[in-house]
Parts: structure tokens; C-alpha cells; sequence
């Protein structure tokens, strides 16, 4: 997400900070090339037209042009600007003081509605361990029903039992009574959507918040439809009042436009992202977070809330004490491979790192293959158990059968086990020397070493 957005403000922003002294002139064509960019990544005219304005207004000021530092203030002006465009402050989902609560989610068809609300679920469930409850109301398109309960069942989530012949409003109550009596905490309500904004879908969902008075009405959009997304955002506003935006696709969408415009056109808050096809998919939208990714600043606290997420700490302790004795089995390097593509992959984690951006043409050379840490897996999967504790009895023969489970080549079985080999060796020098054994050794880290950024 952002990537062209990202490339062309860096390098923008990046020529203003390398100038000891800044003109008016030079921050207006700064900003003539910030405007292409943003109507470039598709963000609204109207939403350009404020954003540049505002950043003028406090960039061409005497306390930045004689500042010892102009060009470092101009871009802390950006990245504010970009944050209040953003909204300011992040805003979580509402969840009810007296449960039940309805949370309607409504938008067109396509959009991910239905697997949002499945994500939804699973994080009302997992983070805030509310008891949830989701009901289809979309008796048009075939089979969404029973998507939503496949979907239900892989989260974890009970799904309302479908009755044949209800319609939307009829399903609502149904809804609304069964979270009563089950004792849910939230009840998730899946709209139909329409290939385009109409009257009848328009009184529908309508009629269905009425009936079930929802505490947050969220609209499900697709980031990569741009503009559309946006027009579609004010339309749903205007009729049902919004009281949140989820956008779908981010991963995939390379301008980011419809992120910047939809906050600043509907005044709806954006308060989740999804960000993969998995149901644990789902972030919390945190403009300033956001700002800093645009601007190439990275995003560390999400890397480590990731990194919190995905590894126990009682399990880091055991593998910093195997490390420091270079202890180190296979089946402790499949953990740390597996960590990684749970985290999303080395490009993923790559991308919350500051000035990585900036890196973008190095990374590209260096060819970074994400397919590589799965085939490492299948290498080390391919092993007997006895060789996944003991590599060195790995030879000529084993290293040719792993080859061929695996469905990789024995060079690439060798260049794996001889990277874990000098790890580990490397590792239990450094133990021996202490805590700074690695400063003092002049040891450098290892790359792909787990907690390590791998080096190009």
C-alpha cells in the first residue's frame, strides 16, 4: 500500500532536506510536486487541494525558511498534515455498555464484506474476548449464507441458523433475539450488496437498522477501486449516517488514494484495514502510523506489536538460551521461518522499517524471493525427526532424498544447513564472550538470523 506515494514523496521531501537554506520558491515547487503525487496515487482533488493549502500555510512561514533545519520542519509539516487528513487520532470499534450490540456492515457487492465480518468476528473474539454472534442478512446472491457459517466455523464463531424464506428485516430481529437469550456480547449483521449504489438496497439496509439499532455502522470498501470508493463512502453516509469505514485490499493497492480521501470526504473515521485473504487479517487504522509509512518513516510499534503477537516470551527465552550455548536445532529455525510468514513475510516486515523505502531499487537487485522461506520450511520438513535434532548427520544420500521431498535442490539443501551451521557456531562464541561478546568479537549479525534484519 502507498508504494508509489511513498517513492515519489521520499524523493521529494528528500532533495528539500538536502538544501541547507529553503526559499518560498523551492517549498512551492516542492509542493506543485507533493499535488502531482497525490492526484497521481488517485486522492480526491478536493482533498489535494486542502492538504497542499494547509502545508503551504505553515511551511512558508519565517520561523521554517530560517530555521537551521528547513527541510526536516517542512516534513514534519507533511507527516501532521497527513495525519489530520488521516483524522488524527485512531478510533476502535464500539463495543456495547449493555450487551447485546449490533454492528450493521453494509457496502457493495465484491467489496469483502462477508469475509470482513468473519475477520471482525475472530478479532471481537480473540482481543477483546467478547462472545459474538454473526447472521447473513444477504438472501440474493447464492449461497452467501453458508459462506458466512464456513467462514463462522473457521473463526471459532456461531453463525445464526438460516430459515428459509425470512428476509433481511425478519433475519435482524431474529438476530437481535437470539444474542439476547445466547448471551452474546455483539451481534455481527452481513448486508446484501449491489453491483452499484440503488434505492432499493438504500431502503433495505435502511429498514434493517432500524430494526436492530446498531452501535457501529461500518462500510466495507475496496481500496483498490479508488474514487469509486470514495463517492461510494459519501453515498452510504448521506442515507444510513456512518459511524466507521473499514477498507479492504490495502495489500494489494499500490496508490492509496481512497485512505487519504475517505476520511477527509465522508468524516467518517477509518478504523480497520484488511490487509491479507487470512481471517487474522484485520488491523486497527492508526493515522499516524499511517502517516509515517507514506513518508517512509516506517512503522516500528506495529512491527512490534506484530512481533508481541506471534512470539511467546517464555519461547524467546528458550531460544536466546539455546543460541547463547549454539544449541540451535532445525525444528527452532522452522519456528523462526514459520514467525516470519506469520508476520507477512520478509516484505511485510521490511516495509515497517524506516528508510526502507528509500531502498527500494537496492532491494529490487538484491532479488528478495519470499517463496525462499517456504522453501526452507519444505527443506527442513522434508527431514526426519532425528535429523532435525542432529543436522550433522545430514549426508550425501539424506541431503539428495530431502532434495526430492522437498521439491528442491541439493545446493539449495547445502546452502541451507551451512548457513545453520555457521549461525550456530558464530552463536556459541558469542556466548562464551558475554553479553557484548558480539561488540567486542566484531561479530556481525547473521543474516535471516531470527530478531536480526537480513542484510543485502
Amino acid at each position: 500500500m502507498f508504494d508509489s506515494l511513498t517513492t515519489r514523496l521520499g524523493d521529494v521531501l528528500d532533495r528539500l532536506k538536502r538544501r541547507g537554506a529553503l526559499k518560498e520558491q523551492d517549498v512551492e515547487a516542492a509542493l506543485r510536486e507533493v499535488r502531482v503525487a497525490l492526484l497521481e496515487a488517485d486522492v480526491a482533488l478536493p482533498v489535494v487541494r486542502d492538504l497542499v493549502a494547509k502545508v503551504k500555510e505553515k511551511a512558508i512561514g519565517r520561523e521554517v525558511l530560517k530555521s537551521i533545519t528547513p527541510g526536516q520542519m517542512v516534513v514534519k509539516i507533511v507527516h501532521d498534515t497527513l495525519v489530520e487528513t488521516l483524522g488524527g487520532e485512531g478510533e476502535d470499534v464500539m463495543l456495547p455498555a449493555d450487551p447485546p450490540g449490533a454492528i450493521l456492515m453494509v457496502g457493495l457487492q465484491g467489496s469483502g464484506k462477508t469475509t470482513t465480518t468473519a475477520k471482525l468476528a475472530l478479532r471481537l473474539k480473540d482481543r477483546e474476548h467478547k462472545k459474538v454472534l454473526m447472521a447473513s442478512l444477504d438472501v440474493a446472491r447464492p449461497a452467501a449464507q453458508e459462506q458466512l457459517k464456513i467462514l463462522g466455523e473457521q473463526a471459532g464463531v456461531a453463525t445464526l441458523p438460516v430459515v428459509a424464506g425470512q428476509r433481511p428485516v425478519e433475519i435482524a430481529r431474529r438476530a437481535m433475539e437470539a444474542g439476547r437469550f445466547g448471551g452474546y456480547d455483539v451481534v455481527l449483521l452481513d448486508t446484501a450488496g449491489r453491483l452499484h449504489v440503488d434505492e432499493a438496497l438504500m431502503d433495505e439496509v435502511a429498514a434493517v437498522r432500524d430494526a436492530a439499532m446498531p452501535l457501529e455502522t461500518l462500510l466495507v470498501a475496496d481500496a483498490m477501486t479508488g474514487q469509486d470508493a470514495v463517492n461510494v463512502g459519501k453515498a452510504f453516509h448521506d442515507r444510513l449516517g456512518l459511524t466507521g469505514i473499514v477498507l479492504t485490499r490495502v495489500d494489494g493497492d499500490a496508490r492509496g488514494g481512497a485512505a487519504l480521501s475517505m476520511r477527509a470526504v465522508t468524516g467518517c473515521p477509518i478504523k480497520l484495514l484488511g490487509v491479507g485473504e487470512k481471517l487474522d487479517a484485520l488491523e486497527a487504522f492508526h493515522p499516524d502510523r499511517i502517516a509515517g509509512r507514506i513518508l517512509g518513516m516506517g512503522d516500528v510499534v506495529s512491527l512490534v506489536e506484530k512481533v508481541a503477537e506471534t512470539v511467546e516470551a517464555e519461547d524467546a527465552e528458550k531460544l536466546a538460551a539455546k543460541l547463547a550455548k549454539g544449541e540451535m536445532d532445525l525444528n527452532d529455525l522452522a519456528e523462526q521461518l514459520r514467525q516470519i510468514r506469520k508476520m507477512g513475510g520478509m516484505s511485510g516486515l521490511m516495509g515497517l522499517l524506516p528508510g526502507v523505502a528509500k531502498m527500494k531499487n537496492q532491494l529490487a537487485q538484491a532479488n528478495i524471493d519470499e517463496s525462499i522461506v517456504k522453501r526452507q520450511e519444505a527443506i527442513i520438513q522434508s527431514m526426519t525427526p532425528h535429523e532435525r535434532r542432529r543436522p550433522q548427520v545430514i549426508q550425501a544420500s539424506r541431503r539428495r532424498r530431502i532434495a526430492t521431498g522437498s521439491g528442491t535442490t541439493v545446493p539449495e539443501v547445502n546452502k541451507l544447513l551451512k548457513q545453520f551451521m555457521t549461525m550456530n557456531k558464530m552463536m556459541k562464541k558469542v556466548g562464551k564472550m558475554g553479553k557484548k561478546g558480539m561488540l567486542r568479537g566484531g561479530f556481525p549479525p547473521m543474516p535471516g538470523m531470527p530478531g536480526m534484519p537480513p542484510r543485502f
